[in-house]
């Protein structure tokens, strides 16, 4: 039998995060049933699901940078990109709020994650998730978050009865919430998102005590809520859209405004709190979590774009997601023209690449440094590509699950995709090259794959500490060549290394090279390699590309 933990380290943070991923993941589609406010969207489950699957991918990463022997990450550390991939991963109203509690529980647990360190995350949590609410509402996440904290600051000693107290707090609340909020006491349903809360807290409680607590079955009986004559409260999910009893029904024709849109932010306090002022102007469901630069804006308004604008004055906002509400409330993700035969979806991780592909005619989801995409974003990619047939080019080997779990999501709603296993963009690039529209499906698939399978690739690195390598001890800031995902080449600077690993790639044969230049490498570094190619490999022609920001200085393709 596992030893059980005693506070929360990092093993125990991974621990609850693949729990919570299950839960979430089983109980999905009932919390989407019960998602009936503000607007009956029916993705509350997906939402809550989607956010932990990017905190899960967060922790997962930083744990496969510490596995050298029997090293595990800090638990400061775990903490820390368990909160930051749910703030990059957010989705939806319900989804923001718990990145911003995943927030507000690392900021303590980082120093600690006994008992007393966990009561005082859970209180830290439930405060900082009703400040980013622009409206808080009682009946919702909001309250069923207040109830667990309230809970585990009066429980006794030990971790275990901590996170069982809060457990039975939150689930308590829940219950409650169908008498304090008038669209749930009509549905006879408890709140959605206090449900996902719920399961993300009995899997904290499984981690830390190894049993599972009881699932429950939520449905109550419809009755009158308190808030009116009719039985009326204030309307809206954590924040509250404006309107009577009466629009608060979800679901009805005009009943709130017609986008979601949600973005990350690069801002400064100052300009996120005249962000929030404009934006609690423009619409409702208003939440903004975030700090320290890093911000993710969740908004419902009738006017995406300027939505989009306010963005843009307050910082840098990128991922954005904009989608229209249908006349009944429903996000409305079908297609409002006649789809297109075939498209194809491809990861890059610079905007320079981005725009290459776009102009290619792809579909492009971009992968910030340490920000890949989750299923969800892919997803979307390929409901964004509005076609029967999608050919999807991951371009990384970490994202296989990733973007095997949108190709089984998308097939689901009727799209035919093929997953080419690309691990690399340069191997994304040139099965790109050779696509054809035209032919038929599979024709298609084989001569994309062949492609990316011909194409070896390379990339150049800073290594960030000192470590070992296939090719010796490398020492923090060293260049590092890697050949197919392994260190063959450890240099001092980016020129010389990227004339060996050249020189160790082109000594198999080739007949193209590619190189993509992040934003600080000069052209004349890529003059200068062109060069070396022209005089050293008779009849290789060398192509440039101009990556943007991008992790890696140089990625490298051979042909």
């Amino acid at each position: 039998m596992p030893q059980l933990p005693d506070d929360l380290d990092a093993v125990a943070v991974r621990t609850w995060c693949s729990l919570a991923l299950e839960a979430l993941g089983r109980e999905r589609a009932e919390i989407d049933a019960i998602n009936v406010y503000p607007v009956a969207d029916g993705d509350t489950g997906t939402n809550l699901y989607l956010t932990v699957e990017s905190a899960t991918a967060a922790v997962e990463a930083v744990f496969a940078a510490h596995e050298t022997g029997s090293t595990v990450p800090a638990a400061a550390d775990a903490v820390r990109a368990m909160a930051h991939g749910a703030l990059i991963g957010a989705r939806g109203n319900s989804g923001t709020i718990l990145a911003q509690l995943l927030r507000g529980m690392a900021g303590v647990l980082a120093d600690g994650g006994d008992a007393d360190r966990l009561r005082e995350a859970l209180a830290r949590a439930a405060s900082a998730a009703r400040q980013a609410v622009a409206h808080p509402v009682e009946g919702t996440v909001l309250t069923v978050a207040t109830a667990a904290a309230e809970a585990a600051r009066d429980a006794g000693p030990g971790l275990v009865t901590v996170v069982e107290a809060a457990y039975d707090g939150a689930r308590a609340a829940l219950e409650a919430t169908p008498g304090q909020l008038a669209v749930l006491g009509r549905a006879g349903v408890v709140d959605a998102g206090g449900r996902g809360l719920v399961a993300v807290l009995g899997a904290l409680l499984e981690t830390v005590s190894g049993q599972a607590p009881v699932r429950h079955s939520w449905r109550v009986p419809a009755v009158p809520a308190a808030g009116g004559p009719d039985g009326g409260a204030s309307c809206g999910a954590d924040s509250d859209p404006r309107g009577g009893p009466d629009d608060c029904a979800a679901g009805g024709p005009g009943s709130g405004p017609a986008f979601e849109v949600i973005y990350l932010l690069e801002a400064d306090d100052e300009a996120v709190d005249r962000l929030r002022t404009r934006l609690d102007a423009l619409g409702d469901s208003l939440v903004v979590v975030g700090g320290d630069g890093l911000w993710n804006v969740h908004v419902h308004v009738d006017d995406a774009g300027a939505a989009v604008e306010a963005g843009v004055e307050a910082g840098r906002p990128y991922r954005i997601r904009i989608t229209h509400f249908a006349s009944d409330g429903t996000l409305d993700v079908r297609p409002h023209t006649e789809p297109a035969q075939r498209a194809v979806v491809i990861v890059v991780p610079g905007d320079g690449l981005a725009g290459l592909c776009a102009e290619a005619g792809a579909t492009t989801v971009l992968a910030r440094p340490g920000e890949p995409p989750a299923s969800g974003e892919l997803v979307d990619a390929i409901r964004r590509a509005h076609a029967r047939e999608v050919v999807l080019l991951p371009n990384d080997a970490g994202l296989r699950h990733t973007a095997g779990a949108a190709a089984e999501q998308a097939r689901t709603e009727g799209v035919r995709v093929a997953l080419i296993p690309t691990r690399a963009a340069v191997q994304g690039i040139a099965a790109l090259a050779v696509h054809e529209a035209d032919r038929s499906f599979d024709e298609d698939v084989v001569a994309m794959t062949a492609a990316a399978g011909a194409t070896r690739y390379a990339e150049l690195a800073v290594a960030e500490r000192q470590s070992w390598t296939m090719a010796g001890i490398c020492q923090a800031g060293d260049i590092l060549g890697l050949i197919d995902g392994d260190v063959a080449v450890i240099g001092t600077d980016v020129p010389t290394t990227a004339r060996t690993v050249l020189d160790r790639m082109l000594a198999a044969g080739g007949e193209l090279v590619t190189l993509v230049l992040g934003e600080d490498v000069p052209d004349a570094l890529a003059e200068a390699l062109a060069e070396h190619v022209r005089e050293g490999y008779l009849a290789v022609d060398t192509v440039v590309y101009r990556g943007g920001r991008q992790a890696a200085p140089m990625l490298i393709g051979v042909e």
